[in-house]
C-alpha cells in the first residue's frame, strides 16, 4: 500500500513543478514591469499605473511609422538627431525640411502659426504628467483618478510621440489669426507634406486619445496621403501596411 501511495505522490509533482514556475514567470514579469516603472516614474506604482501588456515599439516598418501609444513604448535604444526651430523647440532633423515648407506655405496663405512643442525628453514628459495629476489633486480627486484624468491629456513617460522627436503640436498666433483657421488649414493640407493628424475626433476609440486638431505627426507623404484618403488613423495604417506585408510573402 506504500508503495502504491508514493508513486501516485510522484506522479503529481511534475504538474506541481508547472504551476509553481509558470506563477514564478508571472511574479518576475510583474517584478520587471513594476522596476521598470520606478525608473521611468521615479515612484512606486499603484497598480492601475502599470500596463501589464505593454511592450517596444515595432521598428521593422522604418522610423517614420513607428507606432508608440499606452500599448508601445519608446524603444529603449531610441536615439535622434535634432534641428532647432527659430523659437527653440526641436525636432527630428529628417522631419524639419518638410515641416519647414507646410509652415512657410501655410503663412503665404495668411495664416500665422508655430511649434509650440517639438522634441521632450522622458524627465520633460514625466514632469507634464506630474504638473497634471497635481492639478487634479488640488481640485479634490485622489491619486488613482487624478491620473486616470490626467492620461486623458497627456502620454505616460515612454510612450508619447513628442519623444520620438516626429510630432509636433502647432499652435496659431491668435493675434493675428483664429485656431480653427489654422487646424483646418492643416487637416486640409498637412498629408501634402508627409503629416498626419494624429488624434482625429471620430478615431478617440481606437487611439485612446481625446482629439486633438494641433497634434500632427510625420509619416511621410506616400502613407500620410493614403492615410488621408482611407481617413484612417496610425494605429489602422500600421494594421493595414503589416498585413499587405503578410499577403505579399504568401504570394511569394
Amino acid at each position: 500500500g506504500c508503495d502504491k501511495m508514493k508513486k501516485h505522490t510522484k506522479r503529481k509533482k511534475p504538474l506541481n513543478k508547472i504551476v509553481a514556475l509558470v506563477l514564478l514567470v508571472v511574479l518576475g514579469y510583474m517584478v520587471i514591469q513594476t522596476g521598470s516603472y520606478i525608473l521611468s516614474q521615479g515612484e512606486f506604482p499603484i497598480l492601475s499605473d502599470i500596463n501589464l501588456f505593454r511592450k517596444e515599439a515595432d521598428t521593422s516598418l522604418g522610423w517614420n511609422l513607428i507606432l508608440v501609444n499606452d500599448d508601445y513604448s519608446i524603444p529603449g535604444n531610441y536615439e535622434v538627431e535634432l534641428t532647432e526651430l527659430s523659437n527653440g523647440e526641436k525636432v527630428d532633423s529628417r522631419i524639419y525640411p518638410q515641416l519647414q515648407q507646410m509652415c512657410d506655405d501655410a503663412r503665404a496663405a495668411g495664416l500665422e502659426l508655430f511649434v509650440r512643442e517639438g522634441y521632450r525628453t522622458a524627465q520633460d514628459q514625466k514632469d507634464i504628467m506630474d504638473e497634471r495629476i497635481q492639478q487634479y489633486r488640488d481640485e479634490g480627486y485622489s491619486r488613482s483618478e487624478a491620473k486616470k484624468l490626467a492620461e486623458e491629456y497627456v502620454a505616460e513617460p515612454g510612450t508619447s510621440e513628442h519623444e520620438l522627436g516626429i510630432a509636433v503640436d502647432i499652435n496659431a498666433d491668435t493675434s493675428k489669426c483664429s485656431s480653427d483657421a489654422v487646424y483646418t488649414w492643416l487637416a486640409n493640407n498637412a498629408y501634402r507634406y508627409g503629416f498626419i493628424k494624429r488624434y482625429p475626433e471620430d478615431k478617440t476609440e481606437i487611439t485612446g486619445v481625446n482629439n486633438e486638431p494641433w497634434h500632427y505627426r510625420y509619416v511621410g507623404v506616400d502613407v500620410a496621403r493614403e492615410m488621408q484618403e482611407k481617413e484612417l488613423c496610425l494605429e489602422e495604417s500600421v494594421s493595414y501596411t503589416h498585413l499587405r506585408a503578410h499577403e505579399t510573402c504568401a504570394d511569394l
